[in-house]
């Protein structure tokens, strides 16, 4: 029988840790390290998820803290020196760079996207295609209908489906457009603006390359890193202070809009209340990521490309490979790496008494007619279980502080559903 096993450790974010950033230098693959004993982490655990990443066709693996190296691996052929794509993680680095623009007055983001694109860059109506605004671009809600071709940037491709503003959907085609966004403002292209705004005071290196109708961006796994980095440090680099604008960087990493809470301006927030994924219209509730720090926030691409920030701890990681599965936005499989992490980082934490903590698990059925819970809490506090819909019907809830129990689900009907966790319990696993 098939199982699919889900490991649950609950991580509360400590105080902001406060210890100084290593920034490695501009030129040259010098890069310092910490050994993960000294950080007390088990080396069996970093073990296993250097196998598990293997498993999963990761390419390159690197974990920061405080700046510095303490996992970095690379799988077959792959090397330091080897260029791989960040798919649409490299939307954080147009983020980003929209942001420079706007701090040097070149562009606002209450701007039509006519303004910089010509009028009749889509094919809907005059009116329509006017109120969509750079700020829509990034935040997903430009209205275009994201069902006829998600890729296509031909003004045919581009039509009305719904007002600016008032839909979210994870559409490539108006973020592509960006580009063209920021070359027509600053009057250079990406590249050439990408190179001196941030590659020539980080050490990244790399450029977009067009795929299609996509521009995807190449680097190597250490320039991608070092983006993390810079990230950490509110867009400070070693003292250079690349983002000025304050405000604009919290807004990329805060809630963009109320229609899906875990989006930024093109970077994925854990710890929020609810979620939407790309190509669907449902809101899942809880967080995006419940095995993750809550205040983590993240770049996520196409086959499992991969930048993970942690400003509580001090950490960045990044995944770079072939697909592990996943989809556009492999948020599934960026949890399991936070899962096989938290084992590493050899410590549970507790909640406590009067605190409670809600996790998500989607599964499909038919898949068996049981699920098996092994709950490890030896508080042996009553936890409440909810199956849920897509549609956010309950399905069926109880409560249960057994340590192991089978919760019969023959019954439910064939269809994806949501098993809604409140817990207080340090480990719970579910397979089914």
């Amino acid at each position: 029988m098939k199982k699919i096993l889900i490991l649950l450790f609950l991580f509360i974010s400590n105080a902001h840790v406060s210890a100084q950033l290593y920034f490695p230098p501009v030129i040259g693959s010098t890069w310092d390290t910490i050994g993960p004993n000294s950080l007390g982490w088990c080396q069996d655990k970093i073990d296993s998820l250097v196998d598990y990443l293997g498993n999963k066709n990761t390419k390159a693996f690197i974990l920061l803290k405080d700046g510095k190296i303490v996992i970095e691996h690379y799988y077959g052929t792959f090397t330091q020196d080897s260029l791989w794509y960040w798919a649409s993680a490299g939307k954080s680095l147009t983020s980003f760079v929209v942001g420079i623009a706007k701090q040097e007055g070149l562009l606002n983001l209450s701007d039509s996207t006519s303004k910089y694109l010509g009028s009749g860059w889509t094919i809907c109506p005059s009116i329509k295609e006017g109120q969509i605004k750079i700020l829509n671009q990034l935040t997903m809600t430009s209205g275009l209908d994201d069902g006829y071709d998600a890729y296509c940037t031909d003004d045919t491709c581009l039509r009305y489906l719904a007002d600016a503003g008032t839909r979210w959907a994870y559409h490539t085609a108006p973020y592509t457009l960006l580009d063209g966004v920021i070359q027509n403002a600053t009057g250079v292209t990406l590249n050439s603006y990408l190179q001196t705004k941030i590659k020539s005071i980080t050490g990244m290196t790399g450029n977009f390359y067009q795929s299609g109708y996509n521009n995807v961006f190449f680097s190597k796994a250490r320039s991608m890193a070092r983006f993390g980095l810079l990230m950490l440090n509110q867009g400070n680099w070693a003292g250079t202070q690349i983002m000025t604008d304050t405000s604009y960087f919290n807004s990329m990493i805060r809630p963009s809009q109320q229609l899906n809470q875990s989006y930024g301006y093109l970077w994925w927030l854990n710890g929020q209340a609810s979620f939407m994924l790309p190509g669907l219209q449902f809101v899942f509730p809880g967080p995006l990521s419940p095995n993750a720090p809550t205040d983590m926030y993240a770049a996520l691409g196409k086959n499992g490309q991969v930048i993970n920030v942690v400003p509580s701890q001090n950490l960045v990681w990044i995944r770079m490979g072939d697909s592990p599965g996943g989809g556009e936005a492999p948020t599934n499989f960026n949890d399991s790496i936070w899962q096989k992490l938290n084992d590493v980082f050899c410590s549970t934490t507790s909640i406590e008494e009067n605190e409670t903590a809600q996790s998500n698990f989607i599964f499909s059925n038919p898949t068996s007619d049981w699920l098996h819970i092994l709950n490890k809490n030896i508080k042996k506090l009553a936890i409440t279980y909810e199956i849920i819909d897509m549609l956010g019907n309950k399905i069926k809830s109880w409560k249960s502080c057994e340590e192991e129990q089978d919760v019969e689900i023959s019954e439910i009907q064939n269809g994806l559903y949501i098993l809604r966790i409140d817990l207080r319990a340090e480990k719970l696993i579910v397979t089914h």
